[in-house]
């Protein structure tokens, strides 16, 4: 009898998370019969979902535009996950093995405004320190971490970070230093058809930066793989190979996150 009861919870279970998940994706509020229409469910079981969920708080149902929202104890969902720091610690042992294989150092780094935001760092064996310690925060445009991700936004939302002139620094002068949104575009153009996103001394003089994007379960950028190296220790023809290597730990970590690999 007890077995029946879990039982029978189990489809209202599913078809919550299925709401919850599809307003997730989605830019804004959406009406109670879009939901039903999206998902394939009963409109009157949406109703009675959405009302049981906007009583606990995970959903907020706008009055006025008639449509639902995700509430409050989304957000402390959202704010629990940040605070217990999956990504650093699912990308750590990857991270950690990739140094292992190539023995160059390699970082994860999520966006955070118009910055990259470093968030594990591993550093090989006899190699110099790197400014992409854990905390630092640098301009994306200037980062192949932060192209990756660029990249993989949409052309909009990068419009919307980088609005005029004033948006752009440099950290060093360099050949064909990106410093406007022209070039931004093109150059991640360029990106978005090799793959994945390179530097060249940008950052620090001498040094090259390879990176791919981790994506979530609706492709949405969450964070970047990238490895740094003296470019005069690395000749360009091995740069794809190791590209290669960084999209598949890139990937790896996109499945962890129950995302899904960048195309």
């Amino acid at each position: 009898m007890a077995e029946s009861k879990v039982t029978s919870k189990v489809p209202a279970a599913e078809n919550t998370l299925r709401i919850l998940k599809l307003l997730a994706s989605k830019r804004g509020p959406m009406a109670a019969s879009s939901i039903a229409t999206s998902l394939g469910l009963p409109r009157s079981s949406v109703y009675h979902l959405l009302g049981v969920m906007e009583s606990n708080g995970f959903v907020l149902h706008l009055h006025e535009e008639q449509r639902y929202g995700l509430g409050i104890s989304a957000f402390e969902l959202s704010s629990a996950y940040s605070r217990q720091e999956p990504l650093s610690r699912l990308g750590r042992p990857l991270l950690a093995s990739l140094v292992d294989v190539i023995g160059e150092s390699a970082h994860l780094a999520v966006l955070h405004g118009r910055d990259v935001l470093y968030i594990v760092e591993e550093r090989a064996k006899n190699r110099p320190s790197l400014v992409t310690d854990v905390g630092v925060r640098l301009p994306s445009h200037l980062t192949a971490s932060g192209r990756a991700i660029l990249a993989a936004l949409p052309k909009s939302q990068v419009r919307a970070l980088y609005p005029n002139a004033a948006a752009f620094t440099a950290r060093h002068e360099v050949e064909g230093a990106i410093m406007k949104y022209s070039a931004l575009s093109s150059h991640l153009d360029q990106v978005r058809q090799r793959g994945y996103a390179t530097e060249h001394g940008e950052v620090t003089p001498g040094f090259g930066s390879i990176a791919a994007a981790v994506t979530d379960h609706v492709g949405w950028p969450t964070a970047a793989v990238a490895v740094t190296f003296l470019e005069d220790k690395l000749p360009a023809d091995q740069w794809p190979a190791l590209a290669a290597r960084v999209q598949k730990v890139a990937d790896e970590l996109s499945v962890r996150i129950h995302g899904r690999p960048a195309k």
